[in-house]
């Protein structure tokens, strides 16, 4: 595979057990830089933990997990996996930017403070800026008039917009976004989701686990189904959504019909 082609994400064999619970069983999946991926399933499916594998919030028993050609939290050294040291795995996060369900904002910090926390605080990088990239990012995602704004003074929508800035002012190659929406009252969740395509028309590769089928029809470049720690389908938005191959899809996507 040449450079231009090399997938961004690579995922192979991937296996993640919480004692006698295997949650992941084999998990393959590549992404392209550039691509966005909807990963949809029941809850309990594995969809939660493979994204937190990615950036090794989560280890992984088996496999490995590549981004940028490079393999996340462990080294390959006379042909066993030696698990990367703290500082290692910190600088792989670099690239990866995540937003969660829940916001964790500071709420002692504006939404400014919030955003150069970690450039500033952890990857030592100037105030002056930090703070021209944080507000750049904040009027990108809608919240010019709310910098100086705390926590407790934004709504649930406003507040994830301030967490998806936060996670791209470390300028990452790959986000992840793990049901981004959940936790919002149903009138907020359009706004989060606005912001959401747009990075998806930007160019940006993402990997957005959710339950928002409309989300995924409109902005996914891919979907992926799995259920039971299984990628049991994967293909064009319009090929999975209106006519699945697989049984368990079609029983899935039948609820939101």
């Amino acid at each position: 595979m040449s450079a231009p082609d090399r997938p961004l994400v690579r995922a192979r064999n991937v296996h993640k057990a919480f004692g006698s619970n295997e949650v992941l069983k084999g998990i393959d999946l590549d992404v392209a830089p550039g691509e966005t991926v909807v990963i949809l399933g029941p809850s309990g499916s594995g969809k939660s933990t493979f994204l937190r594998c990615i950036n090794h919030l989560e280890t992984i028993d088996q496999g490995a997990i590549e981004v940028a050609g490079e393999q996340i939290g462990y080294r390959l050294r006379n042909g066993r996996l030696d698990r990367l040291s703290d500082r290692e795995i910190a600088r792989q996060r670099r690239k990866i930017g995540m937003v969660f369900q829940q916001f964790n904002l500071y709420p002692h910090m504006t939404a400014l403070e919030n955003v150069i926390e970690a450039p500033v605080g952890v990857h030592g990088q100037g105030r002056d800026e930090a703070v021209r990239y944080a507000r750049e990012l904040l009027t990108r995602v809608g919240l010019e008039q709310k910098m100086d704004a705390y926590p407790r003074q934004l709504s649930g929508g406003q507040q994830q917009r301030v967490a998806i800035a936060r996670a791209l002012a470390i300028r990452p190659t790959l986000m992840l976004f793990d049901e981004p929406t959940s936790a919002l009252d149903p009138e907020l969740v359009g706004e989060v989701l606005a912001t959401m395509r747009d990075l998806a028309n930007q160019g940006l590769t993402m990997i957005v686990v959710t339950h928002e089928i409309g989300f995924a029809r409109e902005a996914a470049d891919r979907v992926v189904f799995m259920d039971g720690g299984n990628v049991i389908e994967t293909g064009p938005p319009g090929e999975v959504l209106t006519n699945p191959s697989h049984p368990r899809t079609r029983s899935f996507l039948s609820r939101f019909i």
